[in-house]
């Protein structure tokens, strides 16, 4: 699911959780070359997982076909749809034609020339055709709830196709008839679909019935301006979910992408969107997406949101580095110690290793400066040998170890500090060294200490 299509569910899911009324989940499956129940599966589930939720549906509009036929009837009938069949390759010709002299292409309506026998006989002989709209020849005026006032020329709109050759209703015909159906009010999509809108204006008016309120929202732009794609990183749901995305701060990220609060808060809970939320304040400019503000949003939700939280969506990443069936009560100290440096759940997942695994890997170039130290494989195992004294197992006590340790040795106490974070982490960086070792155990802090120790001295002799 593009976060497109996920950001203008939030905002549809935010007007109806404030306006009241209910949100329909539909899936507009018309085009079966790209349909299939895996996608709508995904749907589903990307939308599950974000936390919009849906009152009635889903509902597949490949299923509700013989309603849209009936309603391509009776504007046939009433003298606002008809039959054509000109071919493909008669249509392609004047398209040409029309290309040739530089000017767009309308349907000249061919066939709404012939006579009522003629379409008839033509009918009964079985002649392929598809069903036109008759577009009124006089400007489209609507208003859009992010936009104003729209008003589009006659000469933008052609006579588009209601039915295909194969019997089968267009996307047009199909989103006008379950919208009457479905006592639809309001629609939140796309500015890519602003083009659409007159075209279902004019099929509300010819159908007799209120016409929704329609808003079209920006368009999500990458870094290079360009319209978000593949090529400048990820765009889906899924992906993001993947790289360790907190579904709140995705939700979270896309809701502020095109709305802006009175007070232009940046973390902002779903209750807490609710009664803020405002049409009039959905801008109308393209948003521009940015990964690094979305990872600093996301590494919020990692500091703030309750540690069981967290590990309900961190376990996929643990059972992915083969963390599995460890230590839970060890798991949740670890992770309230480190998660307010990490900006993704695959980042978390790491820091958390070294408290479960028997041995680490070492960066030769992090490592670097350590090993041109010859006299620190000599220290380290004094330090060790000093937390093994230490009055008790805690950061106090073992900060206390390690600096009366410095103090001996003359050497400042960064000295030890540092190195023994790398032995531990494999990190240059992380929360205090001496809740580390606390959290750790004596047990994990020996091993990892005795491992660094026999890699400097490995290292030192290449």
């Amino acid at each position: 699911m593009h976060v497109g299509g996920a950001r203008t569910a939030i905002y549809n899911w935010l007007l109806r959780q404030q306006g009241g009324g209910e949100l329909i989940l539909r899936i507009e499956d018309t085009d079966r070359a790209r349909s299939d129940r895996a996608m709508e599966r995904q749907i589903q589930d990307a939308l599950t997982w974000l936390g919009v939720s849906w009152d009635e549906g889903p509902f597949l509009q490949s299923e509700r076909v013989s309603g849209h036929l009936a309603r391509a009837a009776e504007l046939v009938e009433s003298g606002n749809a008809y039959p054509c069949f000109c071919s493909s390759e008669r249509l392609d010709s004047m398209r040409a034609a029309a290309q040739a002299q530089g000017e767009g292409f309308l349907y000249p309506r061919t066939c709404l020339e012939l006579s009522k026998d003629d379409v008839e006989r033509r009918l009964a002989e079985g002649h392929s055709h598809i069903i036109r709209f008759l577009m009124p020849r006089e400007n489209t005026r609507f208003p859009d709830l992010i936009r104003g006032e729209m008003d589009v020329p006659p000469d933008a709109l052609d006579d588009f196709i209601l039915v295909r050759s194969d019997r089968s209703p267009t996307y047009h015909l199909s989103v006008v008839c379950d919208d009457i159906d479905m006592g639809i009010t309001h629609v939140l999509r796309g500015e890519d679909h602003l083009s659409n809108t007159p075209k279902h204006v004019r099929l509300f008016e010819a159908l007799r019935v209120d016409v929704p309120q329609f808003g079209h929202l920006p368009l999500i732009l990458g870094p290079d301006k360009k319209r978000l794609s593949k090529r400048t990183g990820a765009t889906s749901v899924e992906e993001f979910r993947s790289q360790g995305i907190l579904p709140d701060a995705l939700f979270n990220y896309l809701a502020l992408l095109s709305w802006t609060t009175p007070d232009e808060e940046e973390i902002l809970t779903k209750s807490e969107m609710v009664p803020l939320f405002s049409l009039d304040r959905l801008g109308a400019s393209a948003a521009i997406f940015d990964e690094d503000k979305l990872k600093w949003v996301n590494g919020k939700y990692l500091s703030t949101l309750p540690v069981r939280d967290v590990l309900h969506h961190l376990r996929p990443f643990l059972d992915d580095g083969g963390l599995r069936d460890i230590d839970e009560d060890l798991l949740e100290r670890a992770v309230d110690l480190h998660r307010t440096r990490p900006r993704t759940l695959v980042d978390l997942a790491a820091s958390v290793k070294p408290y479960f695994v028997e041995t680490l890997e070492y960066d030769p170039e992090l490592c670097a400066d350590f090993v041109a130290q010859p006299e620190l494989p000599g220290l380290l195992g004094a330090l060790k040998g000093r937390f093994a004294q230490a009055s008790s197992w805690d950061a106090e006590a073992l900060e206390e170890g390690l600096r009366n340790l410095a103090a001996e040795k003359d050497v400042k106490a960064g000295a030890l500090i540092h190195p023994t974070r790398m032995a531990l982490t494999a990190a240059k960086a992380g929360p205090s060294l001496f809740e580390v070792v606390e959290v750790m155990g004596k047990d994990a802090t020996f091993r990892h200490l005795n491992t660094f120790m026999a890699y400097l001295r490995s290292s030192a002799t290449r």
